[in-house]
C-alpha cells in the first residue's frame, strides 16, 4: 500500500493566519498539525473527506472533457497531484496554486458548465472556496466541535 502523501499545496493559512480550515489543502488546523502521527487509514479519511466536497463543487461548476489534458497541464506546470484524487481536486488545487497563469480552462482540458459561462476564473474560484469553505465548516462543526478526537488542537 502507497503512502500517503501531504496534501498541502504550499499556502497553508493555519500555521500562518491561524485559520481553522487551510485556505490551501482544505485540512482542519489539528489535522495539518497532527498530520504526521496519523496513521495512513486517518490520512486517507482526510483526503476523502477533501476530494469528496471538492469534487462535488467542482462538478457543479467545471466539466472535465479530456484527464489525459488535465493530467499532461499538472505536468507541463511541475505541479504534483495525487492520482489517487479525482481530477475535480487536482484541478482545483491548480486553479488555486496557478490561477494567474491560467489562460482557459480548454486548456487544462476542462469548461464550464452553461449556467457559468461568462465567469471569470478568479470569481470562480473565489465562489468555489467559499463554498467548500462553508461545508467544510458545518463538517467540522458536526463531527469535531467538541470531540475528544481533535489531539493537541487548541480553537
Amino acid at each position: 500500500m502507497n503512502h500517503v502523501k501531504t496534501p498541502c499545496i504550499g499556502i497553508c493559512s493555519t500555521t500562518s493566519f491561524g485559520d481553522r480550515i487551510c485556505r490551501g489543502c482544505k485540512r482542519f488546523g489539528f489535522e495539518v498539525i497532527n498530520w504526521n502521527q496519523y496513521s495512513e487509514d486517518e490520512k486517507r479519511a482526510v483526503l476523502s473527506r477533501i476530494d469528496q466536497l471538492t469534487s462535488q463543487i467542482m462538478a457543479a461548476r467545471v466539466r472535465i472533457v479530456s484527464v489525459e489534458k488535465l493530467q499532461q497541464a499538472l505536468d507541463d506546470y511541475r505541479f504534483f497531484y495525487d492520482a489517487s484524487l479525482s481530477p475535480y481536486c487536482w484541478l482545483h488545487n491548480l486553479m488555486q496554486k496557478r490561477l494567474h497563469r491560467i489562460n482557459s480552462l480548454e486548456d487544462l482540458g476542462a469548461q464550464l458548465q452553461p449556467q457559468y459561462a461568462g465567469v471569470e476564473l478568479p470569481e470562480l474560484i473565489q465562489e468555489i472556496n467559499e463554498e467548500l469553505f462553508v461545508l467544510s465548516e458545518a463538517h467540522f462543526e458536526r463531527y469535531f466541535e467538541n470531540s475528544p478526537y481533535r489531539k493537541g488542537s487548541s480553537r
